[in-house]
């Protein structure tokens, strides 16, 4: 009776911490776009010699509040990502074990990771290589939350199908780095401070806007393979959909100058563009009657 209860209990546990791997990337752009990023300039401590922000701090109250509000987004985590690896056990999901802990495991080293970043004065580097980990993170809870219902065995696909797919993804994964470039590059680094990537923006976002051409002529390319199953076929219209807008609304962005609430719309979309893509990857690379809903 447990174990039914606990596999009841992976659907709602698994949307809440993909959901919240994808918010708190969110969440982490807005304390950039804010300037907030060393509202609390130390790490694991808020300010010196206390744990939560201090009136008259010299970053401000506001922006104090604003990054410490994202770190307490931490916590949420760890509760959702420590369920859901409790009742992954208790459904005797074995094939889900590695997944469930690598997500409580993750979340620890992003503490860490976040800590490095505060403690090198936002070092673009640092912050990149923050953002790519919650890329794998969402990747993973993807994965968890698309097995929750059976365990997924291997599709048997064509080996040429099978290489798309993953050259699919893989393309993915290297927009969405280019696009941690630009970042890294841009006006908006988290503090007036903060270090910037010596290359210039215009050359960054030309690199940028290419791979995401590349990648829209790959998804075109891939739905036009007649040996996609009917499930492939709508990921990839839906992915097409939304790498289109975003590519619109990084378009507008940037011919704006960057405003914030477009940039962060812009990270938004790019969280579900991952997503996408991944379920684009798991409907091809696996087969279970989950990967259908």
């Amino acid at each position: 009776m447990a174990s039914t209860r606990a596999a009841r209990a992976l659907k709602p546990l698994t949307l809440a911490l993909l959901v919240s791997q994808a918010a708190i990337v969110v969440t982490g752009g807005a304390v950039r776009l804010t300037g907030s990023g060393l509202g609390c300039p130390t790490w694991p401590e808020c300010t010196p010699g206390s744990y939560l922000p201090v009136e008259n701090q010299i970053e401000g109250t506001f922006h104090s509040w604003i990054e410490f509000g994202n770190r307490l987004l931490t916590f949420v985590l760890v509760i959702f990502a420590l369920a859901t690896l409790i009742a992954v056990f208790r459904a005797g999901r074995k094939d889900l074990r590695v997944l469930a802990a690598g997500q409580f495991l993750g979340i620890f080293g992003q503490g860490v990771l976040g800590g490095i970043t505060v403690l090198t004065n936002l070092n673009p580097l640092s912050v990149a290589s923050h953002f790519l980990l919650s890329t794998i993170l969402i990747a993973a809870a993807t994965s968890l939350h698309s097995r929750r219902s059976e365990p997924a065995v291997k599709a048997g696909v064509q080996a040429g199908l099978s290489n798309y797919s993953k050259a699919h993804v893989t393309w993915s994964t290297i927009v969405i780095i280019l696009g941690t470039i630009v970042t890294a590059s841009g006006p908006h680094a988290g503090d007036i401070d903060a270090p910037r990537l010596d290359i210039r923006i215009q050359d960054t976002a030309r690199m940028h806007s290419v791979s995401v051409i590349i990648l829209m002529l790959l998804t075109i390319a891939f739905y036009m393979r007649k040996d996609l199953s009917a499930l492939t076929k709508h990921r990839i219209r839906l992915f097409f959909v939304i790498s289109l807008a975003q590519g619109a609304l990084g378009y507008i962005q940037y011919h704006l100058g960057v405003p914030e609430l477009l940039v962060g719309l812009h990270l938004l979309g790019t969280t579900l563009v991952w997503i996408g893509a991944w379920r684009i990857w798991l409907s091809v690379q696996f087969s279970a009657k989950e990967m259908a809903q």
